[in-house]
């Protein structure tokens, strides 16, 4: 297992690399000059030039690129010019309310999605089973889905709260332990700040869990209608065992490899997803941080929000390669 972990890191190495560079292209492909946005529409062009100077783009672009790399090396991600904060902090800052927001989202989608292709697979052409198919052939673009859910929610119904951030106006932050509001508050012992931060994440969460919903569905059905009809799980039913038992230990764990890397593809959607969704509610993320960033040209926060997801791909495939090994010992011995 040690030496599959090493020999993918060491692959992801050159992929790293790939990501910094291409990044470095495109921000600088992007229409836009970030001095003259500055600077504003009334400054002159001294005033733009100077703005310019002072934030190196004067200089060739390799020059840019071996101090970006220097930079980078030390840990240092710039300075964000919208904020006038590091990037490494706005990042370490916003990263909780993705991830949180993320991982809820992924948690709903997978315990709807994951029994019902259970049961749509063990009741072949049964409703359940029709209900799979329609749900596995829905697809809705997830701005749309969110605004949806916001006008129904809470403009024609009441039910849910303004969709401004992780926390109503009334409310103050937890203190700050993991970054998550629910595992803060919980922490802390404060059960009404709980409740206030799980009201201000259920619509955003349930609109990136309907966008994942579909592909874990389907997965989980084809993969489990392969392994249903395996020699071993008619063996095991000819002997005469309970049939909860062939389905969840024998079949289910035989079918969870298929499922564990739609996981990894659904997450990683969902982590892209996560831009739109949090335009839509005003989710304080990194998300948000780097459209703010792209509108004004600013390079650096760009920079950061790519390289940070790219990582977090990264750290994600070889979480999935260790879910590999530890549910099938063969891919340990193949590696």
């Amino acid at each position: 297992m040690l030496r599959m972990i090493c020999k993918r890191m060491l692959i992801a190495v050159p992929s790293l690399i790939g990501v910094v560079i291409i990044t470095f292209l495109l921000t600088r492909a992007l229409p836009g000059d970030p001095a003259a946005y500055f600077a504003g529409p009334a400054a002159t062009k001294e005033a733009i030039e100077q703005i310019r100077t002072k934030l190196g783009l004067d200089q060739p672009l390799y020059r840019q690129f071996v101090r970006y790399v220097s930079d980078l090396a030390r840990g240092d991600l710039g300075n964000s010019l919208t904020t006038g904060q590091p990037v490494g902090y706005e990042i370490r800052t916003r990263l909780p309310a993705s991830a949180e927001l993320t991982l809820l989202g992924l948690l709903l989608s997978m315990l709807i999605a994951v029994p019902l292709g259970i049961l749509a697979a063990t009741r072949p052409n049964s409703l359940i089973d029709h209900a799979c198919r329609v749900t596995a052939g829905v697809s809705l673009p997830v701005f749309f889905t969110g605004l949806i859910l916001v006008y129904v929610f809470y403009y024609l119904l009441g039910w849910a709260p303004p969709p401004l951030g992780r926390l109503d106006v009334f409310f103050s932050p937890p203190p700050h332990i993991t970054g998550f509001y629910l595992v803060d508050s919980m922490i802390a012992g404060d059960g009404e700040l709980f409740l206030a931060s799980l009201k201000q994440l259920i619509l955003p969460a349930l609109t990136l869990g309907i966008f994942s919903l579909a592909p874990i569905a389907r997965m989980t059905r084809a993969s489990m209608l392969a392994v249903l009809a395996s020699d071993f799980v008619r063996t095991a039913r000819a002997s005469g065992l309970a049939p909860f038992t062939v389905v969840i230990t024998y079949a289910f764990r035989n079918a969870m490899l298929p499922v564990v890397t739609t996981l990894g593809m659904v997450f990683s959607f969902l982590l892209g997803a996560n831009v739109l969704v949090e335009k839509v509610f005003a989710w304080p993320g990194i998300g948000s941080f780097a459209v703010e960033a792209l509108i004004a040209s600013d390079f650096a926060p760009l920079q950061g929000f790519v390289l940070t997801m790219a990582v977090m791909y990264v750290a994600l495939n070889l979480m999935i390669d260790i879910l590999y090994g530890a549910i099938d010992p063969r891919v340990r011995i193949e590696a």
